[in-house]
């Protein structure tokens, strides 16, 4: 349902297709995962580059998209 709901809202509000990608990442999905099998989850964020490092970097631009993003996700969060 949250994927669902993320591609709507991203369609919405930059008018482009997201990308889904399956990464080495995503600490917390996997934490929370195995405690909360049953939780809908997905990982998402600004642009970072090389992270956890002391040559770690955000893209600023991309704090803003994504900070809008986030509160019309919320916002469109599905009831269950």
């Amino acid at each position: 349902d949250i994927r669902e709901t993320i591609s709507s809202v991203y369609k919405e509000l930059f008018d482009e297709e997201p990308v889904f990608e399956a990464i080495h990442a995503g600490l917390e999905c996997g934490l929370f995962g195995g405690m909360y099998p049953h939780w809908d989850m997905i990982s998402c964020g600004p642009t970072i580059c090389y992270p956890h490092s002391p040559d770690e970097k955000v893209n600023i631009d991309s704090v803003e998209k994504f900070w809008n993003f986030l509160i019309e996700t919320l916002k469109n969060i599905p009831v269950k």
